[in-house]
């Protein structure tokens, strides 16, 4: 078995909790491509820039954290034009948190003055740094390491 890869997926707050609620993940309107990245144990963080995707108020919070169930990959009808590929996630209780404390200890965000340039694409990998440092700003349990979390 090879080590977990962590990913931050960008994702309005009220489509998040879709997702939370429905143990699900889905990337970029829905595309396949994404998601193919990811394997059973990799880990997700979804970063909500907006409240809600219809609207304009911004959050720029991470708002769920989980790791990746399985290897299916699979559609779901949402309406009969929308069918988007998901993937089974396990959420875990946690906090939301802001970006803007975390922007200077983030490796990812290399400048620092226009972070949000990161996050126009959607879904990228992350190093173990900066997960281990998010993960322990978001999950309510602090002193839980990764392999006591695994599901």
């Amino acid at each position: 078995m090879s080590a977990p890869k962590y990913y931050i997926v960008v994702v309005s707050k009220n489509h998040v909790a879709r997702g939370v609620a429905g143990g699900f993940i889905q990337a970029n309107h829905g595309k396949a491509a994404s998601l193919k990245k990811l394997h059973k144990d990799d880990w997700v963080i979804i970063y909500s820039p907006k409240i809600s995707y219809e609207g304009n108020a911004p959050l720029q919070a991470f708002t769920a954290i989980g790791q990746v169930k399985d290897e299916e990959l699979y559609q779901y009808k949402m309406s009969e034009d929308f069918s988007p590929f998901r993937r089974n996630v396990v959420y875990y209780d946690c906090n939301e948190r802001p970006i803007v404390p975390l922007i200077n200890d983030l490796d990812f965000i290399e400048n620092k003055k226009a972070w949000g340039y990161r996050f126009r694409f959607g879904f990228f990998e992350i190093g173990e740094e900066d997960f281990e440092l998010i993960r322990f700003e978001m999950l309510t349990e602090k002193l839980t390491t990764i392999h006591q979390l695994q599901y």
